[in-house]
């Protein structure tokens, strides 16, 4: 029903919005502001690098030269477009949801979830198979957005983003791959870095709870538009497309499926307006954010269909593989020069490698106790004000440092510095 949410909405009536709108520290005014506190969080994040960097980062295939292929920043727009809707239907905070929806992804890897189980592979597992992934995107979105991405104060120094706590939460808790019916936003604020798994805590507003959804609703349909784009799916994955579709959506008659949508016309449209309308339709505060069963069934299998079809693909799964060699060369590399960080040495052990060398010594600058090593003041000539994060003589967070900057970079810059490190 619209606006049926319109009373449980992040305002100034909520009693969370003291502390969804609370901030590590008091962020600075110009004197002349109209924006609300997520609006200027929505622009923050709108106008960091670590966003820019997204057009040219993998959504699902690598790499892409098609201009019409989705990449990462392409996702978070239907993303954020699809999330406004649900809101503003719903009667919640459109400017909220928003800034969560732009800024949920600034943690991705390069080479999308292959890199980011490539990274986190890297990352020495000391506490078993089964411990806590080290590295995954959302807590990665939360630290770039605390620690590493930086604006430009009224004065030209380069601050972090210092975004309010309900965004942060909306980044670290985003995970929409978990399917769940009947989500609701958790009771209690708590320390976003105390989460030690995707997908186990709910975001503390029911914005963010649509983004989580949103995120999910916007990959559905245009990862197979992709996939048709690239030749990837045969005449067999539409014949069980189109089964699907009319087993959970459809109906048939004299044993021949009768549907409203066939195989073919399950795409990126038609998939976000008809999960958007289900979503809305079957939504309460009372019970939650609910797919009908129709609908959840046809999300589930629909998941399950591109797995098989698309994520599985032998061509994606040839270049997981280049992308592996990619990845761990480049580790391996930087993870060869702690010796000469530690001796204010990186464009030393780094002078055939140029490009790699000077980005990473920039960052070494920028987030390590490395500047102090150089005996120059190099932070405060970049007007840099952010906080030391790692510790160049310490074997753990050095490895961090490396994996962190390896984090940010987008699939050809990768590719790259891979390229200059193998050439003679």
């Amino acid at each position: 029903m619209k606006n049926a949410f319109v009373n449980v909405q992040m305002d100034e009536l909520n009693p969370k919005f003291e502390q969804a709108v609370t901030r590590e520290t008091p962020i600075y005014g110009r004197g002349n502001g109209i924006r609300s506190d997520f609006q200027r969080d929505y622009t923050r994040l709108l106008h960091c690098k670590a966003y820019r960097r997204l057009r040219h980062k993998t959504q699902v295939f690598f790499a892409p030269r098609n201009d019409h292929v989705c990449t990462r920043i392409e996702h978070v727009g239907h993303v954020a477009s699809v999330s406004a809707t649900i809101a503003k239907y719903l009667g919640l905070n459109e400017e909220l949801t928003q800034a969560i929806a732009i800024g949920h992804d600034i943690g991705h890897a390069p080479f999308g979830h292959a890199g980011e189980e490539i990274l986190n592979s890297l990352m020495k597992q000391k506490e078993g198979a089964n411990a806590p992934k080290k590295f995954w995107h959302e807590r990665n979105s939360l630290f770039f957005a605390d620690f590493i991405e930086t604006l430009d104060d009224p004065n030209g120094i380069k601050k972090t983003l210092n975004l309010t706590y309900a965004v942060r939460d909306g980044l670290v808790c985003h995970c929409g791959e978990i399917d769940q019916q009947g989500l609701k936003p958790r009771d209690n604020a708590i320390n976003l870095y105390d989460i030690k798994r995707p997908g186990l805590v709910q975001p503390y507003t029911w914005e963010g709870c649509i983004v989580k959804l949103s995120d999910k609703i916007a990959f559905l349909g245009r990862d197979l538009e992709d996939a048709r784009t690239y030749h990837i799916l045969d005449m067999g994955s539409y014949r069980q497309l189109r089964e699907i579709v009319a087993e959970t959506l459809g109906i048939t008659k004299n044993g021949k499926p009768i549907s409203h949508r066939s195989g073919r016309a399950v795409n990126t449209t038609v998939l976000i307006n008809d999960m958007i309308v289900d979503l809305c339709q079957n939504s309460t505060p009372e019970d939650g954010l609910y797919f009908s069963e129709s609908y959840a069934r046809f999300i589930t299998e629909l998941k399950k269909f591109s797995f098989a079809n698309i994520y599985n693909h032998w061509r994606l799964k040839e270049f997981q593989k280049y992308a592996q060699n990619v990845l761990e060369t480049i580790y391996s590399t930087l993870m060869r020069t702690q010796p000469y960080a530690q001796h204010g040495r990186i464009p030393f052990s780094m002078n055939s490698y140029p490009n790699l060398g000077k980005t990473f010594e920039e960052w070494l600058i920028c987030y390590s106790n490395y500047a102090t090593i150089l005996g120059k003041d190099r932070r405060k000539l970049l007007h840099y004000e952010t906080p030391t994060v790692f510790d160049i003589f310490d074997n753990e967070s050095f490895q961090k440092c490396v994996i962190e900057y390896i984090s940010g970079m987008t699939d050809q810059f990768a590719i790259e510095c891979f390229n200059e490190i193998i050439s003679f």
